[in-house]
């Protein structure tokens, strides 16, 4: 069984393991825990709903970048698709 490609002879590379998509979610999600940490010590009770619901905002941000965001990968692709049209090389 051959691995799939990108194109003609070009086979399928793994995206670095994830590596770079990893580390944004951990930095992001060690920065919020400590953004909420420090937070919460300075925040009159009142508003603690309001920065509940802002720092929820920020968590489904980060879970949309990493759960439904294009790939490195497939960023690439497109732009290789895309960039022959921009150019005007894809004219009959």
């Amino acid at each position: 069984m051959t691995p799939p490609s990108n194109g003609p002879g070009a086979p399928l590379l793994a995206e670095g393991r994830w590596l770079w998509r990893r580390l944004y979610v951990f930095t992001t999600s060690g920065a919020a825990w400590l953004l909420l940490d420090r937070l919460i010590a300075l925040t009159p009770t009142a508003a603690a709903p309001r920065l509940a619901q802002g720092l929820m905002a920020l968590l489904a941000l980060v879970l949309v970048l990493y759960l439904v965001a294009p790939t490195a990968q497939q960023l690439i692709a497109t732009l290789a698709v895309l960039r022959p049209r921009l150019d005007g090389e894809d004219r009959p």
